[in-house]
């Protein structure tokens, strides 16, 4: 979809998606700003030019300039009193930004930059806005140049600022959370003010997620305007509502209190903050994030994700040849295809006080290499996976002994622990190169197809003597550099991203991995609640499951493992329990789940997905996936319905005039299943806790 000028209206383009469209100029009164006119549903050409040249100036004081709310980039300078997107200290402490359109520059038809100055201290600001042909998200992004001969100090560059229309109520949707608590679903009115979601922590954070929706809306109705930043280190998202009834969401890398030197000639862009607007409520807004992450972020998105093994809950740091086979064996018979070593399988890591950096096989444990290890699993048809923590480092380890200035510290202070480990600045070259070198030899050693690559501490004391706060950027960037290398030299490679569970989940990450461990809590009905916000943005393939043990090892609670298996369906399925523990009936039981698992597969990573109804753990509840002719539902009971009424459950986005077929060979009309709906086995008013079960249908005769 291109970008295009806005007729008889000079510097106004309108940024055209398949349903939407983005109209942005250029306004010149006492200084240039560009504002946004309009985001929505999308427009005939003439009515582009209306919304144009409608006024955005509507109220006016002494105290109050509504086009800042409204400026793609609000300056801290000028007639301003928003939050601003860009903070700027110039020689002399000079804090007012002042810019002026310079030119605007194509860069294909879907992309256009538009090049503002501060004439008179050489600072560059392109904006950029970038459509494509089968999706509603815009892309926005912001680079700026210092073209002085002095340097200037940056204290806040976003990457870019969005205005909302006016609507009866401005609802706000996000995930929040703590660790085994993340992406909790949370809603509420909008409140006047500001309101600031972020991330101190060097990643994205278990406690908040980088994107926000908007919009007076329900699961399956309203429009909904959805602002979601792809970065993955510390971060700042701040919606303000005025009580003037403006409202504007800006986002972008950082958080408050740091300044970043740009010095003579150097540069720096922002991670791209990306906008949608959707009708057909929350689910519609869900189903689009799905497919522009599928379209234009996954590197692999076509692939099934297998089903893995993981080793950690079986043996924690016990970890030794013959155990490792031990489990493959068994993961082999429930019909495992990926089988993955988790922590303890390096230098004189017995426990989790020494030995992280010294990324080599335990000589006590694996004196020969664990080529017998992997060797084994692929014998018994496994690919061969294994844990990293690339990021971390023991005090207790010959890595810190021989580099401790490698760490983030600053001179004079203490470096305080945490799990027993520091960080290593990956804003370093040196450190880039040590880490690459060690990963791509084991990958090539050992031929791996997948790395779990955790990060299990937030930054403190977090100084770097030549970069300065520039580390919070230069760390993340330096992680992507990496993954990047290293799928770029093993094409086959797969990765998981993992920061003590769900902590490092974006569609930033997201671009060079391939799957996010959702959280350390693996227990079925805390599970729920998680996966279900995490749907919100981010599509079910990524999303990795295990089915644990039970009692669960971190709550304790006992579920039956129909339930852990069904809930674990929902994503991408893997098992982490101690399968030299489980019975013969539940290994049984376990293969024919993993057998049904495989058989819907595709529809569960791969189709559109609809939150039916419910609130997942909490009361009965069902999720649906749609892919082609393929209809496949999970629905959940974890509490017996004698204390709660039974409900029919409406299946969603069917042909109403076909019919479909599930296993039993029996049929309904599409229209009767939508409307009049099904009652599922497991909500059944009488019966034990914990019930649930999949129903699969296809689509055999008739409609469209």
């Amino acid at each position: 979809m291109p970008v295009i000028p806005v007729p008889g209206r000079q510097h106004t383009w309108a940024a055209l998606t398949p349903a939407t469209a983005y109209v942005f100029g250029v306004e010149s009164a006492d200084d240039t700003r560009v504002v946004q006119h309009y985001w929505g549903p999308r427009l005939p050409g003439a009515a582009l030019e209306e919304v144009a040249a409608d006024a955005t100036a509507w109220f006016v004081t002494g105290f109050h300039d509504p086009a800042d709310v409204c400026e793609l980039l609000p300056v801290d300078g000028g007639r301003r009193w928003g939050v601003p997107s860009l903070q700027a200290v110039y020689p002399g402490g000079v804090r007012s930004v002042e810019l002026s359109f310079d030119r605007a520059v194509e860069h294909g038809p879907g992309e256009l930059e538009l090049v503002l100055r501060d004439q008179v201290h050489g600072l560059r600001v392109g904006l950029f806005v970038r459509v494509h042909d089968d999706t509603d998200v815009v892309e926005r992004w912001t680079a700026v140049t210092n073209e002085s001969g002095e340097p200037v100090h940056l204290q806040r560059l976003d990457s870019g600022a969005w205005a909302l229309p006016e609507q009866a109520g401005h609802r706000c949707t996000g995930v929040a959370g703590a660790w085994g608590r993340e992406t909790r679903l949370h809603r509420g009115e909008l409140p006047v003010g500001e309101t600031t979601f972020t991330s101190r922590t060097g990643t994205t954070s278990h406690r908040a997620n980088p994107w926000i929706m908007i919009g007076d809306a329900g699961e399956t109705t309203g429009e909904v305007w959805s602002v979601a930043l792809a970065w993955s280190g510390s971060w700042r998202l701040t919606a303000q509502r005025r009580p003037e009834g403006d409202v504007a969401v800006t986002a972008g890398f950082g958080h408050e209190g740091l300044t970043w030197p740009l010095a003579p000639g150097a540069a720096l862009r922002t991670p791209s903050a990306l906008g949608l607007h959707t009708t057909g409520g929350y689910g519609a807004a869900s189903r689009a994030w799905h497919a522009y992450a599928r379209g234009h972020v996954l590197p692999t998105p076509a692939e099934e994700r297998p089903v893995l093994y993981n080793s950690w809950e079986a043996t924690g740091f016990d970890v030794t040849e013959d155990g490792q086979l031990a489990l493959a064996r068994r993961a082999a018979e429930l019909g495992v295809e990926l089988f993955v070593v988790d922590d303890g399988w390096f230098g004189t890591r017995t426990d989790d006080t020494r030995g992280l950096g010294d990324w080599w096989p335990n000589p006590d444990r694996f004196p020969q290499g664990l080529g017998k290890l992997f060797d084994g699993a692929r014998d018994l048809g496994m690919q061969a996976g294994l844990w990293v923590e690339p990021e971390m480092v023991n005090p207790d380890s010959d890595l810190y002994r021989e580099h401790p200035d490698w760490t983030l510290h600053f001179p004079g202070r203490r470096r305080d622990t945490m799990r027993n480990q520091l960080v290593l600045n990956f804003g370093r070259e040196d450190v880039r190169a040590w880490a690459l070198a060690w990963l791509d030899g084991l990958v090539t050693e050992y031929g791996l197809a997948y790395l779990k690559w955790d990060m299990n501490r937030s930054f403190s004391q977090a100084g770097w003597a030549e970069g300065g706060d520039l580390l919070w950027i230069e760390h993340t960037r330096g992680v992507y550099a990496i993954m990047d290398e290293l799928r770029a030299r093993h094409p086959g490679l797969r990765i998981e991203s993992c920061s003590g569970g769900g902590g490092r989940a974006d569609l930033g990450i997201l671009r060079r991995t391939d799957q996010v461990w959702t959280s350390d809590n693996t227990d079925a009905r805390d599970r729920q609640a998680i996966q279900d916000g995490f749907s919100y943005l981010y599509p079910a393939s990524v999303m990795s499951c295990w089915v644990t043990d039970s009692p669960n090892p971190i709550t304790g609670r006992e579920v039956p493992l129909r339930y852990r298996f069904h809930v674990a369906m929902a994503g991408t399925l893997g098992i982490g329990g101690d399968l030299t523990r489980w019975s013969e009936e539940e290994l049984a039981e376990a293969r024919e789940l993993v057998a049904a698992y495989k058989e819907v597969r595709p529809v569960i990573q791969h189709g559109e997905l609809r939150r039916l109804t419910g609130s997942p753990g909490v009361t009965a509840s069902a999720v649906q996936y749609t892919l082609g002719d393929r209809v496949v539902v999970l629905a959940y009971n974890p509490y017996k319905l004698d204390e709660r009424p039974p409900r029919r459950l409406r299946l969603e986005g069917l042909d109403p005039e076909a019919l479909y077929e599930d296993g039993a060979g029996v049929r309904r009309h599409g229209a009767a299943l939508m409307h009049h709906g099904l009652t599922p086995a497991s909500w059944s008013l009488y019966g034990p806790d914990y019930r649930s079960e999949m129903v699969a249908l296809r689509r055999v005769q008739g409609g469209s």
